[in-house]
């Protein structure tokens, strides 16, 4: 599986932003994906999860700003970002999850699929 994640960009607090990540060399609804972040001396760290069936899940700190959603048509996943803060400053990662799915989902070890990575810099 390819990844290829795009979107980032400098922004202000308070903007918003969609990140995607376009997936090739699998059947793309057959895969869990997931978004995490790495900020500058820090771990990469979970953000959101999609399942298959669209079953979302969000670290506390974005629930109510950021919004996970796919389309298996595409095989596209998306993360829109509203009320951007600059402690969300992070190089932003999506990653795949391929089955059995074991694993829990906020660890990076549990994704088998990594894209390059897009920075993301809210200025205040």
């Amino acid at each position: 599986v390819q990844l290829q994640a795009s979107g980032g960009g400098l922004v202000q607090a308070g903007d918003s932003l969609r990140l995607s990540c376009a997936a090739s060399g699998r059947t793309f609804s057959r895969l869990s994906m997931g978004w995490f972040r790495q900020a500058p001396g820090k771990e990469r760290a979970f953000v959101a999860r999609i399942s298959l069936s669209s079953v979302t899940f969000y670290e506390d700190s974005v629930k109510g700003r950021f919004t996970i959603s796919r389309d298996n048509v595409k095989g596209t996943v998306y993360l829109q970002m509203i009320s951007l803060k600059p402690e969300d400053t992070a190089v932003y990662y999506c990653a795949a999850d391929a089955p059995p799915y074991s694993g829990t989902y906020t660890n990076t070890g549990t994704y088998d699929y990594w894209g390059q990575g897009t920075l993301v810099t809210v200025s205040s």
